[in-house]
């Protein structure tokens, strides 16, 4: 397979590395290898966004008639690279999944809505799926949707909704058939975050991101904003995962941080001999390197399915659940690497490289839980991938 980018992929590399380069601002990137940034949201950050916009950047594999330019997903993949190198927004749920499943499985009234917001970065969205008893295994959802005249009456509790806090609309999946088996009872609903009947708690992790506990009182949504059939949201959920998996681990993040670890051993010295002499360091280093390639090739695997209008299921898991794993193993190593004074904290004075390493080793914990954990990527890919029967 040839993963070489074309002459005209190049030039769009290049053309999007000059944009960033000539609206290069500490209010909109954060160059932490965690882009913690992504949580939080400012109007710097939404007028970023509009720029993209207006360059014709979001939704660009979208069919022409919505709005996009029908180009290849690799257009998708290289800008969603060069915004995650530079620590900058990226186009996220709007774009991709909820536009693409709206494209997909909406009605035209939700078509004719949020689409054209969307692909103009006027609208963010938060993604409801995590309840108390529903973490990896989302399809045990419990939030009750009671058909109520034209709509429905939704009542309970979601968690881990990271975006509930700045997001205009939530993308929701609720229980309308209780006695159905729990993968056939869901349904997708799209509801407004200033919702009287919603209240958001915060919840703070161990990676110093916030998420939320959404809580539902009496929530009214009309049939119109029912996302695709009936009691067939878990069909549409997983697409969506799928889709999530891929977009939320970029490897420019990785990327960077393992070079400001390869620059930080060539200058660090321990009991007075250069760090990068040691053979074990050497070792140690030359392996972070060529499983980032792995990686990368696993990413590639994900991005060439995808190109070919299929969904990456397998793939994406095993490119997410190699990612994450690789991202522990590098902080970790940088920690060892550092001593004690790897400990330090951002901020702290003499911490290595600003203390980026320490808040890394504690984010990449929670990078194993977003999107789904290790453990379902590994279900994942012994059912799906390698035809293994289900373990009780």
């Amino acid at each position: 397979m040839n993963f070489e980018l074309g002459a005209e992929e190049r030039a769009f590399q290049a053309e999007v590395e000059r944009f960033l380069e000539e609206n290069r601002s500490d209010a909109v990137m954060d160059r932490n290898p965690e882009q913690l940034s992504q949580t939080v949201d400012t109007p710097a950050k939404r007028a970023f966004m509009r720029k993209l916009a207006a360059k014709g950047w979001l939704g660009m594999s979208w069919p022409r008639q919505y709005g996009g330019a029908e180009r290849p997903g690799i257009y998708d993949f290289i800008l969603t690279e060069a915004l995650s190198r530079h620590g900058a927004p990226q186009p996220g749920k709007g774009v991709g999944i909820v536009g693409k499943t709206l494209i997909r499985h909406g009605n035209e009234k939700l078509k004719q809505y949020f689409l054209p917001r969307i692909i103009r970065g006027e609208i963010e969205f938060a993604i409801g799926y995590s309840e108390p008893q529903a973490g990896s295994d989302a399809a045990n959802m419990q939030l009750k949707a009671v058909r109520d005249g034209a709509g429905w009456r939704l009542n309970g509790q979601k968690i881990w909704t990271t975006s509930a806090h700045f997001a205009d609309w939530y993308w929701v999946g609720a229980r309308t058939d209780p006695d159905a088996p729990k993968h056939k009872g869901i349904t997708l609903f799209l509801i407004r975050m200033d919702d009287p009947g919603l209240t958001i708690r915060p919840t703070w992790t161990i990676g110093d991101e916030r998420t939320n506990e959404v809580f539902f009182d009496d929530v009214f949504v009309s049939d119109e904003f029912v996302v695709g059939e009936l009691n067939r949201g878990w069909t549409y959920v997983c697409e969506a995962l799928d889709l999530e998996r891929f977009a939320m681990m970029p490897i420019g993040p990785l990327e960077e941080k393992l070079d400001a670890l390869c620059a930080w051993v060539r200058g660090a010295r321990r009991d007075g001999a250069p760090l990068r002499d040691d053979p074990l360091v050497r070792g140690r280093i030359a392996r972070f390197v060529a499983q980032l390639e792995v990686a990368r090739m696993l990413q590639r695997r994900v991005i060439s399915e995808a190109v070919k209008g299929r969904v990456p299921t397998v793939e994406s898991s095993m490119y997410k659940l190699y990612m994450n794993e690789l991202g522990k193993r590098v902080a970790d190593g940088a920690l060892e690497l550092m001593s004690a004074a790897g400990q330090l904290e951002v901020g702290e004075e003499g911490a290595p490289l600003g203390g980026r390493f320490e808040r890394s080793y504690r984010y990449t914990v929670v990078d194993t839980i977003g999107g789904g954990t290790s453990e379902i990527q590994k279900n994942i890919i012994a059912r799906r991938g390698l035809g293994l029967p289900p373990s009780y």
